[in-house]
């Protein structure tokens, strides 16, 4: 059994108000967040450090400089006897370990797991306590690899360590994609970095296909870092057979660089809920909806077109002399549907920013959309650089169109697979930038995105949300988050919001707040067995010599458990 490091016992606490352990080592060796482990007979707890509280056993100590007036020895007798550290400690699993392997108890208590009359120990949530006097160890690399995963397992991605001991932390990529994730950090935190990581690892791993609306055009193509000038790799370059960049309109350049296709949206493929989701974007009316519908219903799939091609304010003079409305007009359309005529030549007015969009075309090249459908099933990896439309109108419009056929494709997709059991639908995250945008309280219910929050995880699609104020987003999306990752986040606000419906949730919350600004990370949530902060890997050459060179055999996972300790 690997050898971990003792650094104190336990003192009292409980389950509600967490455990208090007095320290044995030098407080600096220690810090908040550690991973712990207490030793409880046949049981091992595992925690984490939330506090550092100083303490001793008679106030005049404490108030008084004893290192002036007393020989050092004896100073230093006194520093460890009647002034010393408690940690805080938050309990989050335990686990059966069983009787001491050389005891004649160990052998029976085995063969009851082999006969199936116990169950396979397992780290369950804390129901209980240790006693007073358990040892506290720091964990090591084994305990790690025991909650977390072991390196070098299939679809185990390295997404950092341990703080103190450096100590590799996994995060399983095939359950990760089985709900919604967030990203999460303030303003140059790393946020994109960390969401590169995580992409490569989904991509290297094949847990999924992957739909990236990249707002800001920093996944697909090498980009340069603003703030240290150096080269930062794009996913197109290191996998060039699996990811396919795709330019918003006919000719788009990303980069410099010339997409492998580009995204052309039909006049007919817009909805008026599509317009109604632009609200705030364009300022519409109250009337908007009621316009809306009745143009849907005088044309049909075709309303966008006929409503472009009308012409606001056009008059003519009739047989009698008298000033009316052109025919071609939409003053005309409005007196002859019963529609209210300012209202409908207000909304024309407003939606000239959508009929100028040189993306969007009575007939495009090619189905487009389809195509990029058709590129996620067969397990390609979509990245959608918006280049010059950078707008939000752009962002808002075209990926609530996109995500908005998808979702109708793999609910058919999914419903098939239930009634004939064959073709299982693939995975698909979703990846959104500016995540507040498309899922405030304002907008969250007119888009695609909150149904599949929701509800389309049993449809395989999930979201990979990423954002820099978590508060924004509406709360009913923030709960079916499952894992979330989270670098420093300064606003009060935010960081409830991120811990919303976390077990422990205030002795995180100064944890989250006391990050480093960049490379250290709060892992949290349902992907994760319980919270820990790690220092994130690097994006760099090394982290693709590391992900790229993993064969991931037989081989690999067992030099891991043997470094490991197993």
């Amino acid at each position: 059994m690997e050898e971990r490091k003792h650094i104190g016992y336990i003192v009292g606490g409980g389950l509600k108000e967490n455990l208090h352990a007095r320290l044995e080592i030098p407080a600096q060796e220690v810090q908040e967040g550690a991973f712990i482990t207490i030793d409880s007979n046949d049981w091992i707890f595992y925690g984490l450090v939330t506090d550092l509280q100083l303490g001793s056993t008679d106030p005049r100590f404490a108030d008084e400089q004893s290192q002036t007036r007393l020989p050092p020895n004896l100073s230093k007798l006194l520093h460890g006897q009647t002034l010393y550290t408690n940690l805080e400690v938050l309990p989050a699993l335990m686990m059966e370990r069983g009787p001491d392997p050389a005891s004649p108890e160990y052998k029976n208590w085995t063969s009851e797991i082999d006969a199936g009359l116990r169950d396979q120990p397992r780290p369950l949530p804390v129901k209980t306590i240790p006693p007073h006097h358990a040892q506290v160890r720091l964990a090591g690399p084994g305990d790690i690899a025991e909650i977390f995963g072991i390196p070098g397992e299939k679809g185990n991605f390295i997404i950092g360590e341990t703080r103190e001991q450096g100590h590799p932390v996994v995060i399983n990529m095939e359950k990760f994609v089985q709900r919604s994730s967030g990203v999460f950090g303030a303003t140059g935190t790393g946020k994109s970095f960390l969401t590169r990581l995580v992409l490569a690892g989904l991509i290297q791993y094949d847990a999924a296909s992957v739909l990236v609306l990249d707002m800001h055009n920093e996944y697909g193509f090498d980009d340069t870092a603003s703030d240290t000038g150096e080269k930062v790799i794009g996913l197109k370059s290191k996998f060039a057979s699996k990811v396919r960049v795709v330019g918003l309109g006919a000719g788009a350049q990303i980069r410099g660089q010339t997409p492998d296709f580009n995204l052309e949206v039909a006049m007919r493929d817009i909805q008026p809920s599509d317009i109604e989701l632009l609200t705030r974007e364009l300022n519409l009316k109250e009337t908007t909806p009621t316009t809306l519908e009745a143009l849907q219903g005088s044309f049909g799939p075709d309303w966008f077109q006929q409503f472009k091609e009308m012409k606001s304010g056009a008059m003519i003079e009739n047989e009698e002399g008298k000033r009316v409305p052109a025919p071609d007009s939409v003053a005309a359309w409005a007196n002859q549907h019963g529609v209210n005529v300012m209202a409908a030549e207000g909304l024309h007015s407003k939606l000239r920013r959508v009929f100028n969009l040189s993306y969007v075309v009575a007939e495009p090249a090619s189905d487009t959309i389809g195509e990029i459908v058709k590129a996620l099933e067969a397990g390609q990896h979509i990245v959608l650089s918006f280049g010059k439309h950078e707008a939000d109108l752009d962002y808002l419009l075209v990926s609530n169109l996109l995500t908005r056929r998808i979702r109708q494709v793999w609910e058919e997709r999914t419903n098939e697979f239930r009634t004939s059991g064959k073709g299982e639908p693939r995975p698909l995250v979703i990846v959104v930038e500016e995540a507040h945008k498309l899922l405030n309280r304002e907008t969250a219910a007119q888009t695609t995105f909150s149904t599949i929050a929701r509800e389309l995880r049993k449809y395989y699609v999930t979201l990979l949300i990423v954002d820099q104020r978590p508060s924004q987003i509406y709360d009913e999306v923030m709960s079916q988050l499952g894992t979330r990752i989270s670098g420093w986040l300064g606003d009060d606000d935010d960081i409830r919001a991120v811990l919303s419906g976390l077990a422990g949730r205030e002795a995180l919350r100064g944890m989250l707040a006391r990050l480093q600004p960049k490379e250290e990370v709060l892992l949290l949530g349902w992907g994760v067995p319980m919270p820990l902060p790690v220092r994130s890997r690097r994006y760099d050459e090394r982290f693709w010599e590391e992900l790229l060179g993993m064969k991931g055999g037989k081989k690999s996972e067992a030099e891991a458990k043997k470094e490991l300790g197993f």
